[in-house]
């Protein structure tokens, strides 16, 4: 397509991920190439946002009549370590290796989220509320000594 093209799609997937981040009380922490690591106070905003974000992808791919725009979305939820490093804030520890890897489970449109986040009562609520029913899978993830419960959001 293009590097001016790609840098405009690149730029508009950017802003409406950031949009809908925000608009779920999150915050995005860093971009790392073209992906996105955020934070949500509550794993039922986080789902919240995925949904959305899977959307809006499907939106821009459909405005433009093709498939470029693709995501792998995972969530995880527990606690982290929050720094602050070169005057930004970040995370670092097991919770976010874990959500990082259950993110490259996923395949594209996938959001794959663990039992921390499935299991939350709120999210439980949206899941129903919007008629999704997550998929269970036992997966093995780098770095973790127990097989780990991950659900495909369809």
């Amino acid at each position: 397509m293009g590097d001016l093209s790609a840098f405009d799609l690149v730029r508009e997937h950017f802003q409406v991920l950031h949009e809908i981040v925000t608009a779920e009380a999150g915050a995005v922490v860093k971009t790392i190439g073209d992906a996105v690591m955020a934070t949500f106070a509550t794993p039922d905003r986080a789902i919240a946002a995925a949904l959305r974000m899977r959307d809006a992808m499907r939106t821009l791919n459909d405005k433009s009549g093709r498939e470029d725009l693709l995501l792998k979305i995972g969530v995880h939820a527990g606690p982290c370590i929050a720094v602050s490093m070169n005057e930004r804030q970040d995370y670092f520890g097991q919770t976010v290796n874990i959500a990082s890897r259950v993110q490259n489970l996923a395949n594209a449109q996938a959001i794959f989220a663990t039992r921390a986040v499935v299991d939350d009562n709120l999210t439980a609520d949206l899941l129903h509320r919007n008629a999704l029913t997550p998929v269970p899978h036992e997966v093995s993830l780098r770095g973790i000594d127990r097989e780990i419960a991950v659900y495909t959001i369809p």
